[in-house]
């Protein structure tokens, strides 16, 4: 793809983009959130036509005008959310649309035989005739690469395939991503995730603003310089985040806003302890599974706890419902902002202020001066883009949405924010942004629980560090800016036992 451009109402999305792949390479396409990552993969998959620039496959110019188009040129996408049906079998998914047929009709065993070769092709073992809804996520985006295989794909493009998946998830792809290269496919990986790339990826290519940055070999180029390719001038921005987030904090012995004493969910998490006070940022360090969540749920009353209870200013305070927790002016951000969060068909100026509206009430609307003040004053403290507030929040870009569920929080000036993975499938420029916020709450004084898969960010961001493991705390890690990733790692493998 040479000289892409596609143009929107108002807006020029790709300006003279573009990238090569060679047969048998993962190739990582890379840039911010509104980069122009996606509406070039859209280009190159046949679902918007481009404006100018020419695509050419083996040397040949090709007119991509649909995706039918697309699959009869041997390219083939696996998409971040897996569309797929899940009601159906595993090998009626992959067959879906090119059944094999008998005389009379579609031909179970045939179909069964065709996709079990498939998987067994690709080392895979799956029973092909169970439900796919009975397959976790991971195995889901297996199949769906099944499908895309059985199309004959010369080009496979990868598109977030990981943000859904734990470690362990990820290795298996990577596994059946190393195998389809061994045997000549092209394939376009797109991620957030800048250590997969270099595990992964023999060459990316990064765009910023829809233009073309370059096309770089991954051993020659450091992460650090492949952040200041994407981000430009704001690339030190993170080198100034963890420098504001430990300035001035106030002194570890700070009486606690919030204290929880055995605090426990039988199935959930075991009974723990837990100090934050204004101005910290505590951290929740632990794998996919320690309990994390289910701590953070219990604290803001999304689940009941069997024991124990908590203390806002030194009163026990039930916190037995998110209702009773806002009161308390405590406030939470879903690690789900789709199911738990964000109202997509509403618009940003809504869903900014869903949560003081419905803590008024609904009989007593925002007046509209107040109501346009707030946005007006959240949306461009936040940098929120676009920012036209009538924007349906569902066709914002994953850090700007981000940014909308953070803005409802911080119009209620709650006095402890409860984040959970905040950052998660969000670019680097939207992640420092992100961060930078969480810092200056924090500085002017609210208390932060700060949880992320990331260890790295919670290291950057915490004044303390509580280390769960098997759904129990297992240690808490003061942490003034020279707390380090082997001790935290130690601790999360030993379980607490020294």
């Amino acid at each position: 793809m040479s000289g892409i451009v596609k143009d929107f109402p108002g807006v020029r999305a790709l300006d003279g983009a573009g990238l090569r792949l060679d047969p048998g390479e993962v190739h990582a396409l890379l840039g911010e959130n509104g980069a122009g990552k996606s509406t070039l993969i859209k280009v190159l998959t046949g679902v918007h036509p481009p404006d100018g620039g020419r695509i050419s496959i083996g040397g040949r110019p090709a007119d991509i005008a649909g995706p039918l188009d697309a699959e009869r040129n041997g390219i083939a996408t696996v998409y971040q959310e897996v569309n797929l049906c899940p009601n159906l079998s595993v090998a009626e998914n992959i067959l879906l649309g090119r059944e094999p047929r008998g005389r009379f009709g579609i031909s179970p065993r045939r179909m069964n035989r065709r996709a079990a070769e498939l998987a067994t092709g690709l080392e895979l073992d799956l029973d092909v005739t169970r439900a796919l809804g009975d397959y976790p996520i991971a195995v889901q985006q297996l199949v769906s690469i099944l499908r895309a295989i059985d199309l004959d794909a010369r080009v496979l493009v990868l598109d977030e395939p990981t943000s859904s998946l734990d470690r362990d998830e990820v290795r298996i792809l990577f596994d059946l991503v190393e195998r389809l290269r061994s045997r000549g496919v092209a394939i376009l990986f797109v991620t957030h995730f800048l250590d997969q790339v270099y595990e992964l990826c023999q060459r990316m290519t990064v765009l910023r603003n829809g233009r073309l940055v370059g096309e770089f070999a991954t051993a020659e180029l450091d992460q650090r310089a492949l952040i200041g390719h994407m981000l430009g001038e704001q690339a030190g921005e993170l080198d100034r985040v963890e420098e504001r987030a430990h300035r001035e904090a106030p002194p570890p012995g700070t009486e606690p806003l919030l204290r929880a004493r055995g605090l426990g969910r039988s199935g959930g998490i075991a009974p723990y302890d837990l100090d934050i006070a204004p101005g910290r940022i505590v951290g929740l360090a632990g794998l996919l599974g320690s309990g994390r969540t289910e701590a953070a749920r219990l604290l803001f009353g999304a689940d009941r706890p069997d024991t124990g209870g908590v203390h806002v200013d030194g009163r026990p305070v039930p916190l037995r419902t998110p209702r009773a927790a806002i009161a308390a002016g405590l406030a939470y951000c879903s690690e789900d902002r789709k199911a738990e969060g964000l109202v997509a068909d509403l618009s940003i100026a809504d869903n900014l202020l869903l949560a003081m509206q419905a803590a008024r009430g609904w009989m007593r609307p925002l007046p509209a001066k107040t109501r346009s003040e707030l946005v007006e004053r959240y949306i461009r403290a936040l940098r929120i883009r676009p920012a036209a507030p009538d924007t349906p929040a569902g066709s914002l870009s994953g850090g700007n949405q981000q940014k909308v569920l953070l803005g409802r929080w911080l119009i209620m000036q709650p006095r402890l924010l409860i984040l959970d993975e905040p950052t998660r499938g969000i670019d680097v420029g939207a992640k420092a942004e992100v961060q930078r916020l969480v810092a200056a709450q924090a500085q002017e004084g609210t208390a932060v629980l700060f949880i992320s898969s990331e260890l790295e960010e919670v290291l950057r961001l915490s004044h303390r560090v509580v280390v769960l493991r098997d759904r129990r705390v297992v240690n808490a890690l003061d942490n003034e800016g020279d707390l380090d990733m082997d001790r935290v790692l130690a601790e999360i493998a030993e379980g607490g036992a020294q």
